[in-house]
């Protein structure tokens, strides 16, 4: 039975509703202390991650909530959280039973979180918000909206840590070289590009605080992260030197000599403000002010330059080598997918399967390919109602058994030495209604639309959005989540520049280009009955029209026939699933034993 839907409070909700109100307690005698009226929590680390290291996880501390977006503000009266469309069902679980009110965002580009503060406290107030917890970018515009108000904003108090007396340490994993057979560019060549563009802008400096960023530059990985290999650290370089900020504790003697061969530096990690309020005066240096915390940001001595993330626009564009192994990663994570969703078809209505238990049977599949080093995020397993929660996570004890009826959403990646994989796919237990059908083959033909899309060169992630969108508009359905996304390289899962969204958002303005790699995931949700997603990588590759770009699918694995309601499909969206399964049998087929290569047979059958 899942936990979360049973007609009475069970002990955990209640138990956590009284941890948090302790908490909120002491936060808010820490506030007083302090001359604070509200205190902003974000969910970001000193790097502004998407996803953090258990240290930098205050939101979720305070709040019970787990997702990875959302912001909290404390006032002496009010715990609100704010998040986005992906977590509105999960925030008001998860919150359930505690002070905390849920507000929920529906243009993530804007902070209403701030309009809110404006509205809600007197003028002359006092914000406080960590320094290191926030973009200078995202600072600047506080400062701005707080000026109109007179609000005075207290950069310097960590509250959290007042707080939370159990808080953990950085992480203290060791780091290893992602070797060059697989990167296909070495971190001095990686180095050298970067100066050229330091050069190009007059820089004597570049400040790099994103971790995938450093990690992509210096060819290091780590599990500092959950689900991120990458390594906490800064990274500062010069025209002649390259210097990486991190704890000692974390190289090992090999990593030394590696980092010396590249003519890497390697500082201690809480040495950076130091160095930077030393930088002579006359220098420049150019760091993106998206990623660079407003505490680092007011430590610089020179003359601090706003320039494009450099780093995060070359990593974006895949080179050949890397191209090649994503290519031949797909072919693995295909077996390990076949090999899990055949389990399930042999023992669902046997034996009891929980979403949790499916969730571990596609990890271990995948633990058995070669290179494998673990998941890319947190298996979504979400069996009927939960499917219709975005970003579901199911829980060991609570998650909901599968049965041989409705609609079950599978949404998984892998992280291997060779790249990173995240595919999404739907299917259903028994005989789909009509209106899953009809929901099930608007997002495909959204699906085949987007990926066959040739468009010029300068066409935005947004500009392409419609096309996923346009079959369920037409039935007056939508999703309220971004279509794509970039994906890194054995690296972040979710990765920059790039998106496909809808709206006015950062992402869905940056130029697809050859080399990027992009999911296409629509979806459509019904709350509270199932959940409707179908996800593949794309790379972006340059059309044979001069000047135009196109899509070749990397993943491989079959698409759910039986919810399709083919009467809906014309000739070329079935040709485009015909020569789709054509390939992934003959590329997957080879690793497969007999019995498998049936199944597959079975799930690529072409169309009539």
């Amino acid at each position: 039975m899942n936990g979360l839907r049973i007609n009475f409070t069970p002990f955990y909700i209640i138990r956590d509703a009284i941890m948090i109100s302790k908490r909120l307690r002491r936060l808010r005698e820490k506030m007083k202390e302090k001359g604070i009226d509200a205190y902003i929590i974000p969910s970001s680390d000193p790097h502004q991650s998407e996803y953090v290291a258990n240290r930098w996880k205050s939101r979720e501390w305070i709040s019970g909530f787990t997702g990875s977006a959302g912001i909290v503000v404390v006032t002496s009266d009010h715990a609100g959280l704010w998040t986005d469309s992906r977590y509105f069902i999960q925030g008001e679980q998860e919150l359930d039973g505690s002070e905390f009110i849920l507000h929920k965002v529906y243009n993530q580009g804007s902070p209403q979180h701030i309009d809110w503060l404006m509205e809600t406290l007197p003028v002359g107030s006092v914000l406080g918000i960590e320094g290191n917890l926030i973009a200078e970018h995202s600072a600047k515009s506080l400062d701005k909206k707080a000026k109109k108000q007179q609000f005075t904003i207290n950069y310097e108090e960590d509250l959290i840590s007042a707080v939370w007396e159990d808080r953990e340490d950085i992480p203290l994993d060791k780091i290893f070289v992602h070797e060059l057979k697989y990167t296909g560019m070495s971190a001095s060549e990686k180095i050298h590009k970067l100066r050229e563009h330091m050069s190009e802008h007059n820089l004597s400096h570049y400040l790099a605080s994103s971790l995938d960023d450093i990690a992509w530059l210096y060819n290091i990985r780590s599990s500092d992260i959950e689900f991120n290999p990458v390594v906490i650290s800064f990274a500062m370089i010069t025209a002649s030197q390259a210097y990486l900020y991190i704890l000692e504790e974390k190289l090992s003697l090999e990593i030394k000599t590696y980092l010396g061969t590249q003519e890497i530096t390697p500082i201690s990690y809480n040495l950076l403000r130091e160095h930077l309020s030393t930088i002579d005066k006359g220098d420049t240096i150019g760091l993106d002010m998206k990623t660079t915390s407003r505490k680092l940001t007011a430590a610089i001595s020179c003359t601090p330059v706003s320039v494009p993330n450099f780093i995060q626009n070359m990593k974006a564009i895949k080179n050949s080598t890397e191209i090649a192994h994503l290519r031949n990663v797909m072919e693995k994570d295909a077996v390990a997918l076949l090999k899990a969703f055949m389990w399930l078809e042999e023992h669902i209505g046997k034996t009891a399967i929980s979403e949790y238990d499916f969730s571990e049977k596609l990890r271990t599949f995948r633990s058995q390919q070669e290179g494998y080093y673990g998941e890319s995020f947190a298996a979504i397993v979400g069996y009927k109602a939960n499917g219709a929660i975005v970003h579901y996570k199911p829980d060991e004890q609570y998650s909901q058994n599968i049965e041989k009826d409705g609609v079950l959403l599978v949404d998984s990646g892998g992280q291997y030495l060779d790249g990173t994989t995240d595919i999404t796919r739907t299917i259903c237990l028994s005989t789909p209604t009509p209106a899953q059908k009809e929901a099930y083959t608007a997002v495909l033909r959204g699906h085949i639309a987007l990926d066959k899309a040739i468009y010029p060169q300068g066409t935005t992630g947004t500009q392409l959005d419609i096309l996923a969108r346009n079959f369920l508009w037409k039935k007056g359905m939508n999703y309220l989540h971004g279509t794509g996304h970039g994906v890194g390289f054995f690296l972040n899962v979710h990765e920059g520049p790039q998106g496909i969204t809808p709206g006015q958002s950062i992402r869905g303005g940056i130029p697809l280009e050859a080399g990027m790699v992009t999911s296409n995931e629509p979806g459509y949700y019904e709350t509270g009955e199932y959940g409707i997603r179908i996800e593949n990588l794309v790379l972006t590759k340059a059309s044979d029209k001069e000047g135009f770009l196109e899509h070749e699918t990397l993943t491989l694995f079959p698409i759910e026939k039986q919810m399709i309601d083919e009467s809906q499909l014309d000739s070329m969206e079935k040709q485009w699933m015909n020569r789709y399964h054509k390939i992934i049998f003959e590329r997957v087929s080879p690793y497969l034993n007999e019995a498998e290569k049936a199944w597959l047979q079975e799930k690529c059958k072409p169309f009539g």
